[in-house]
């Protein structure tokens, strides 16, 4: 079976790999010249943990190609997935003219029936956008090719991308045609084999239930931060709360723990643009309103505690960095609580040293020469007046808080993930700031 991709990026080469690995000939498209010969040499243009192994791998046995060549990649192929962005616009809403041009590419290059497979996040109502534009095209080239349309929505979390590909909870694909369905059986068949659920339905729903997905993951974030802020009111303990609601089978323990905001390429863009595609219906989704407010006011939570501990006094003082990606496992930068803080402390004449294990080089074309940037996380503490934990990369769960504490001028934490105990830092002589914990002081023992 052949397929073709169009765009490489984070759910393009993603997907267009992992169809490769289990012996579908794909061929992956992009408009960026620079961007495809650099796949050829091996080079991506992501980090996602085990990718560039597989990309190398299957390019290598032929069974992945790269190419500029939209009109020559499609012939012969069963399907053609659109995995380009949709970027959100200033109102929230997704734009499609990425998606739209590679449809109009489409219909004016197909040849033969081709199932089209819009394989981006994009609002209910693509499809059928994609359908008419191709058949536009169709008309003025003056020829009946057969054709369908069909959602296969993405469900890839960064730094898990590949399991969560090969090992799908599920696989959602809306079709209209039984001759689609076939198709997408057909393509599906190695991942059934292993029990995996692929699920069919109409078009419509199969486009918003991504949205819906991400926007209940994202609700979950924003209502555990919520009850956080009031924990720190009313003197309570916010893991040990999320430790008493988790074991709720009706509730689970995953995306519910606290912390400075979500963000990233999905959550943040996905809830604006459901929020977006209500609103032009004439519904209003209210509790998503209210999810994005928290989360954009969580982002700031982490530096409300810095300013009232040095008292606004921040001019001057170095604080240190640990992460910058949004999450582990990505140097993913979109929409990270990372660049609020930062721009907050910047603001206020402070300085930051930072360091990621990844996100390095994101790092430095987004914030250039405003902050420093350490070789590693204890470069980062040399002189530094508190330590942020921004992002729970594992490396930072256990470092050694001996070299920690001598390298460091003042002996502060301000824990954005809740990554350490409170009485442990207290323990070692820190000042430890948590999130939907009491604070915790450092005691001062006497010496005799």
């Amino acid at each position: 079976m052949r397929i073709a991709v169009v765009g490489t990026g984070y759910v393009g080469l993603v997907t267009g790999t992992c169809f490769a690995e289990v012996g579908i000939d794909v061929t992956c498209i992009d408009i960026d010249v620079k961007k495809i010969e650099n796949l050829k040499k091996g080079i991506l243009p992501i980090y996602e943990p085990g990718l560039e192994e597989m990309v190398a791998r299957n390019f290598q046995k032929e069974r992945l190609t790269f190419s500029n060549d939209l009109a020559g990649s499609i012939q012969g192929c069963e399907a053609a997935f659109i995995a380009v962005g949709t970027p959100p616009g200033e109102d929230g809403s997704a734009d499609l003219k990425y998606v739209l041009a590679v449809a109009q590419g489409i219909g004016q290059n197909m040849t033969d029936y081709l199932v089209v497979v819009t394989k981006s996040t994009v609002p209910v109502g693509t499809a059928e956008k994609v359908r008419k534009t191709i058949e536009k095209e169709l008309e003025a080239r003056g020829v009946d090719i057969p054709f369908d349309v069909a959602s296969n929505p993405e469900f890839l979390k960064e730094g898990a991308a590949i399991d969560d590909f090969l090992k799908p909870d599920r696989i959602v694909v809306g079709v209209c045609s039984e001759r689609a369905e076939k198709v997408m059986k057909k393509l599906y068949k190695p991942f059934l084999m292993n029990g995996h659920p692929l699920i069919f339905m109409d078009i419509p729903s199969a486009e918003m239930t991504k949205y819906a997905a991400n926007a209940m993951l994202a609700t979950k974030i924003s209502f555990m931060n919520d009850i956080a802020n009031l924990c720190e009111i009313m003197g309570a303990d916010v893991n040990m709360v999320r430790k008493g609601i988790g074991s709720d089978v009706r509730i689970g323990n995953k995306f519910i723990y606290p912390g400075i905001g979500y963000g990233g390429s999905c959550f943040p863009k996905d809830v604006k643009a459901l929020i977006r595609t209500a609103s032009e219906n004439g519904y209003s989704m209210r509790v998503l309103q209210s999810v994005e407010e928290v989360n954009e006011n969580q982002k700031s939570v982490l530096f409300n505690k810095i300013y009232n501990h040095f008292n606004g006094e921040l001019a001057g003082k170095t604080f240190a960095l640990w992460g910058l990606s949004f999450k582990p496992k990505t140097d993913d930068m979109r929409e990270a609580p990372s660049l609020v803080i930062v721009q907050k402390l910047l603001e206020q004449g402070a300085k930051v040293r930072a360091y990621d294990p990844v996100a390095m080089k994101e790092a430095r074309h987004i914030l250039g020469d405003t902050i420093e940037y350490g070789k590693d996380e204890y470069e980062a503490l040399i002189d530094a007046d508190a330590l942020l934990m921004i992002t729970e990369w594992p490396e930072f769960r256990s470092p050694n808080f001996n070299v920690v504490s001598k390298l460091m001028k003042e002996k502060v934490i301000f824990d954005g993930r809740n990554i350490y105990e409170g009485a442990d830092m207290r323990e070692k002589g820190f000042t430890y700031y948590g999130i939907g914990v009491k604070q915790q002081v450092a005691e001062v023992k006497e010496t005799v």
